[in-house]
């Protein structure tokens, strides 16, 4: 380990930001780096712990003390080659993973846990500056072509794995430019396209062939891709969103998060916006849904200018804490303030809305909302609500952004059309082990097989995913997989 002593010597430093008045001028990253000092000091607090909890928090198993170890020693080579061992796009996790490693490091028993998403981001930019991300060109072609359909971040996971082995890969991609929901659904403050374009140039080099601007389904007959590739892998992700139905809600001003997050996103890109303008400029926003998305929202609100901002959610405001029905190292549903938030906004929990209220044209006004009181269950979690009596009241609103998350997969069109079976919630069956659906040359991975989930988690889907293709093509795969990548940081 890098220093014995370095838990002991210092505390957890995230790098700096700009403030917010004046990050809200703009859709750039806005984060700072750390300087070697304090980069070099924050990898020393891993502990090298007797069991390293992280390795099982991380859903791609990374093996996060034996690059933390690297960094210390500012051994970079070793850092980048340790991490890509295991994740093929840490510049996306980096970013905006969650952490759940984090929530399972050993010091975060006692302590604030070890910064391991700041220095994974770390590496491989420095990987990137000092030119050791490389293309990963495979020696020996096999013959086998694959098609992945979406190139979101389990199917560019997926594609990058299949490549590797030697299959010929065609990503197929409905949208004009590649990267599903990082490059349309995750704002450029928090991840910058030009990371993106960055490594698509990469995996092109690697020999993937992308195709936009192509639906399978509709633009791509579906027999055409049955007959020419000996395996498709379907990694479109949970596209269809949860909605609000109720009264009034054809009200013109009231919108899918996702329709207004892509516009921008297009905005910032040049593309052109086919359909009518969303923005929140002058207008009292409401954001309906507290996650990741919401927040998304709430900071491209105050981008745009708007009037107001607040963010509702159904459920109770969460613990600022781990309660003992979060113990360590679970990850904790825990109070969250994102730099969305630290921006501007007023965020009120356990409200519930009855009704969208038009004008006469049909534009959006007001909304009617109502407390909610809701019964926990033994342990502690929320299970049925009752609107509390006399709390029903109306706020002016302009323009509401349903940000409750997604339901399934786009059934219409290509789903439909290869007949393969569904589960229980909607998304396309397929074991956990296998990958594979009712038709055998068929597989899928991601959000579109285990639901709306996080980007890591895709990300390892694409991976296990593309080592049961590859089997099934080959008799064998050498792909690694996540357990052997564990086994290999004990061993």
């Amino acid at each position: 380990m890098g220093k014995p002593t370095g838990f002991l010597e210092f505390t957890r430093e995230l790098p700096g930001k700009s403030s917010p008045a004046e990050r809200i001028k703009h859709y750039n990253e806005f984060v700072e780096k750390y300087n070697t000092e304090k980069l070099n000091q924050q990898s020393a607090r891993c502990m090298n712990c007797g069991v390293p909890f992280c390795h099982s928090g991380c859903p791609l198993g990374n093996i996060i003390p034996e690059f933390n170890d690297a960094v210390y020693r500012k051994s970079w080579k070793e850092a980048y080659e340790i991490l890509s061992s295991t994740n093929n796009f840490p510049e996306f996790t980096g970013r905006i993973c969650p952490a759940p490693c984090e929530s399972a490091c050993v010091l975060g028993i006692n302590q604030p846990p070890v910064a391991i998403e700041e220095i994974e981001k770390h590496i491989i930019e420095i990987a990137f500056e000092n030119g050791l991300v490389k293309p990963r060109k495979p020696n020996v072609r096999t013959g086998k072509k694959i098609a992945v359909v979406g190139s979101g971040p389990s199917g560019l996971a997926a594609a990058a794995q299949l490549n590797y082995a030697g299959h010929s890969v065609t990503v197929f991609e409905r949208d004009a430019q590649p990267g599903g929901l990082l490059r349309y659904g995750i704002p450029d403050f928090k991840l910058e396209k030009n990371v993106i374009e960055r490594r698509v140039a990469l995996l092109e080099e690697e020999g993937i062939v992308f195709k936009c601007n192509s639906n399978v389904g509709v633009d791509i007959n579906i027999n055409d891709l049955m007959r020419e590739y000996h395996a498709i892998v379907l990694a479109g992700g949970s596209t269809i969103p949860r909605d609000l139905p109720v009264t009034g809600r054809n009200s013109k001003g009231v919108y899918y998060a996702m329709e207004f997050l892509k516009q921008q996103n297009q905005r910032v890109s040049n593309e052109k916006i086919k359909v009518e303008e969303i923005l929140a400029t002058g207008k009292n926003v409401v954001v309906i849904g507290g996650g990741d998305t919401g927040s998304d929202c709430v900071g491209t609100s105050n981008r745009h200018g708007a009037k107001s901002i607040t963010q509702f959610e159904l459920l109770p405001k969460p613990s600022s804490s781990r309660t003992p029905f979060m113990p360590w190292p679970t990850y904790p549903m825990i109070l969250k303030t994102s730099s969305s938030h630290e921006e501007g906004a007023e965020r009120h929990w356990a409200i519930a809305t009855k009704e969208f209220i038009a004008d006469e044209k049909g534009h959006l006004k007001e909304l009617s909302i109502v407390d909610l009181e809701w019964k926990l269950t033994d342990d502690g979690r929320p299970a049925q609500f009752v609107e509390i009596a006399g709390s029903e009241r109306k706020i002016p609103c302009e323009l509401v952004l349903l940000a409750m998350g997604f339901v399934h997969p786009q059934h219409e069109g290509l789903v439909k059309e290869l007949g393969v079976d569904l589960d229980e919630r909607g998304n396309v069956k397929a074991s956990e082990k296998e990958f594979q659906t009712n038709i055998s040359k068929v597989f899928t991975c991601g959000d579109m097989r285990r639901g709306q989930s996080l980007v890591v988690w895709a990300i390892s889907e694409g991976r296990e995913c593309a080592r049961k293709v590859d089997e099934y093509l080959m008799g064998s795969s050498l792909l690694e997989t996540k357990d052997e990548s564990l086994l290999h940081a004990v061993i």
